[in-house]
């Protein structure tokens, strides 16, 4: 059944909303996951300052956390294999940017949880509507 013919199903727009949240997700997270993995330490502390106080494995840990995060937000939905997976990975995203907030408030940086606080309401927001308001194909 389409969405058009079926008043109970979310609204296009509500689709489309969620497809941007999710194409910007993915991106704010593969990007600096490829700086995290691939850039030399010492380069990337330049740019944050906690990378280069951390253990070396601990910085591409999180760079390759932050890879399946982003793959884990779009890919499942837009192959429409295991779409799913979409909210795991949401709920996931969701964690790992309260545990950032968490490491950045220990270490007196409160300044920079601003953007942790925009990608939590985001990934909110698309873990409840691929969860209940608009799956990514018609049942």
């Amino acid at each position: 059944m389409s969405y058009l013919n079926n008043p109970s199903s979310p609204s296009k727009g509500l689709n489309i909303g969620l497809w941007v949240a999710q194409v910007f997700l993915a991106l704010m997270f593969i990007m600096p996951a490829f700086m995290k993995m691939f850039q030399p330490i010492e380069a990337l502390s330049a740019m944050l300052p906690w990378a280069g106080q951390v253990s070396p494995i601990m910085v591409r840990s999180l760079g390759f956390i932050d890879l399946l995060g982003g793959l884990g937000i779009i890919l499942p939905s837009a192959l429409r294999i295991q779409p799913k997976l979409t909210v795991l990975a949401a709920i996931g995203g969701i964690l790992l940017m309260v545990s950032a907030i968490v490491f950045h408030l220990s270490r007196g940086e409160g300044s920079v949880i601003g953007f942790n606080i925009l990608l939590i309401a985001l990934l909110v927001f698309v873990a409840w509507g691929r969860m209940t308001k608009a799956p990514i194909y018609a049942k």
